[in-house]
């Protein structure tokens, strides 16, 4: 059992990697790959496994459909690219029912800070129909990692 905490730590460190690419490319490219999606989903699997999450999973994963369904509006209204819409559908796999408000929170306040960064002409912006767009990828991995991170003091608290 050691050995998969102790791995189950080594997933949450690729994790915080891949989002952390995730924002990168996001901020570059404006555009969110489905294949870095698919992976985060593949080690939140992992993840709950070696640490014995695997019990409340489909809670995780209800709140996934409820969320990505919830998206597809504003997907389909232009207001979300379909990259945003399956990173947060995984981003609430990862965070579940019990991290969602924490997760929420810090998702406001990191597009907040990254809505000022745009103003201020600090960060790229792409001009649409609707007016400026940032990209979600970065707020939504800042936000993640905040409540992995958030999650994991907390249990030593």
């Amino acid at each position: 059992m050691l050995f998969a905490s102790v791995y189950s730590y080594v997933v949450l460190v690729l994790t915080a990697a891949t989002l952390f690419y995730v924002a990168f490319t996001d901020l570059q490219e404006f555009k969110i790959r489905n294949e870095l999606v698919l992976v985060l989903a593949g080690l939140f699997l992992i993840y709950s496994l070696l640490s014995g999450r695997w019990v409340g999973i489909y809670w995780n994963i209800a709140l996934a459909g409820v969320t990505f369904a919830a998206m597809l509006y504003y997907y389909q209204q232009g207001m979300m690219g379909g990259g945003d819409v399956k990173l947060l559908a995984v981003a609430f796999l990862w965070v579940g029912v019990w991290g969602a408000v924490p997760f929420a929170v810090l998702l406001t306040a990191s597009i907040l800070v990254h809505l000022g960064v745009a103003k201020l002409g600090w960060a790229q912006y792409k001009e649409s129909a609707l007016g400026k767009r940032i990209p979600l990828g970065p707020s939504v991995a800042a936000a993640l990692t905040g409540t992995l991170v958030s999650g994991y003091l907390m249990s030593y608290l």
